[in-house]
């Protein structure tokens, strides 16, 4: 128990939800060949001339169950870490033919584990016979017409559902998944607006395609940060990054680390950007705490939308850091909220924002 908690705290928020990812589909892929199997060999008698396979003990059914859970984590495994690093910057579509092509093949292997476990241990065949009849089974063109449609869709829809659950995010695609935010939704949230310091004459520097591949890296590592902590990413809007947590003395905390370990994931990767670009970046932030209106919108694109006041006000406050000469600015309401003990604040006094009739004192954070 100890150690798999201390494997557990050295594990990052992205992996653990990647691990708890391939969990997920390992065991959904393992209940519906349970189901599959069950009912194909006791309920619907369906045999074909090529199955030398009996499915009507308990044995045998374990023996399939525990391959395909130990295969299907291991598809999932290519699926969620292997092909992300690797076809990062390929199109969408040249991803799902290329992961499918591989996950037919980890099929194929799956199956030959199952036949030759199957004929070694429950019908008690020799080496030699057993893999004979893989081999007639595995280029019985019936098998392969059965096989063949059902691996395709499947794969194809636990990629579709793996790209639609990272664009809302994880955390927030179960939600919208439910119909949580069908009828808008009023939450406190804490709100961060992020983005990118002295963007203008870095864009002139680098030029249009280099500018966006730097946009592109920046906003990579700064989410790292984000998600580590628990970070809801709303949007990315240019070089900006809208997230949100729910609002709570834990999430206040998380909010701060996101921040600094932001700031160490770009020292750390500064030297990459400087051999890259000749620039290592440095961004500014606004935080505020307050209600936003959360639901559904659009027609053929749907999204996720956040507003109120609450959203209008972070944005001014990230706006204020060039007027104010300051990195980290935050709202009283978000001071409030917080113990500031491990870090330094400033009161910058009442501030006059653009669209608010009253001032609102805003800080200034030192870290």
């Amino acid at each position: 128990m100890k150690l798999s908690k201390s494997i557990a705290g050295k594990l990052s928020a992205i992996n653990k939800y990647r691990y708890k990812l391939i969990l997920v589909i390992a065991v959904i892929w393992t209940i519906l060949d349970t189901l599959y199997t069950i009912i194909r060999f006791n309920f619907l008698d369906i045999q074909t001339r090529y199955y030398f396979f009996e499915y009507q003990d308990f044995q045998p059914i374990l023996l399939r169950e525990i391959i395909i859970l130990l295969m299907s984590a291991i598809i999932g495994y290519v699926l969620v870490f292997n092909f992300k690093r690797n076809t990062r910057n390929f199109p969408l579509w040249f991803n799902f033919l290329a992961k499918t092509a591989v996950l037919v093949s980890l099929a194929f292997f799956m199956n030959f584990l199952i036949h030759i476990t199957y004929s070694l241990l429950i019908s008690k065949l020799s080496p030699l016979y057993a893999w004979r009849e893989f081999l007639n089974d595995a280029f019985n063109t019936y098998w392969i017409v059965e096989k063949l449609p059902s691996w395709l869709l499947i794969f194809f829809m636990t990629q579709l559902i793996i790209e639609i659950i990272e664009k809302y995010s994880p955390g927030i695609f179960l939600d919208v998944f439910l119909g949580k935010y069908v009828h808008p939704r009023i939450e406190k949230r804490i709100i961060m607006f992020i983005d990118l310091k002295d963007s203008t004459p870095i864009a002139e520097k680098l030029g249009h395609k280099d500018y966006f591949r730097f946009i592109r890296d920046f906003i990579y590592f700064i989410s790292i940060a984000l998600i580590e902590y628990n970070g809801r990413i709303y949007q990315y809007v240019g070089d900006e990054i809208v997230v949100s947590w729910p609002f709570n003395a834990a999430n206040t905390k998380r909010c701060m680390d996101s921040l600094i370990e932001a700031r160490k994931i770009l020292q750390k990767n500064g030297e990459s950007f400087r051999r890259k670009y000749d620039i290592i970046p440095e961004f500014r932030v606004g935080i505020h705490a307050g209600e936003v209106t959360i639901g559904e919108i659009g027609l053929i694109k749907k999204d996720l939308a956040m507003s109120g006041d609450t959203m209008n006000t972070t944005a001014r406050i990230r706006g204020a850091c060039s007027e104010l000469k300051q990195k980290f600015i935050v709202s009283k309401d978000f001071i409030d909220a917080i113990d500031l003990k491990e870090w330094q604040s400033e009161s910058l006094g009442l501030v006059d924002l653009k669209g608010k009739d009253k001032g609102i004192e805003l800080f200034a954070l030192k870290i």
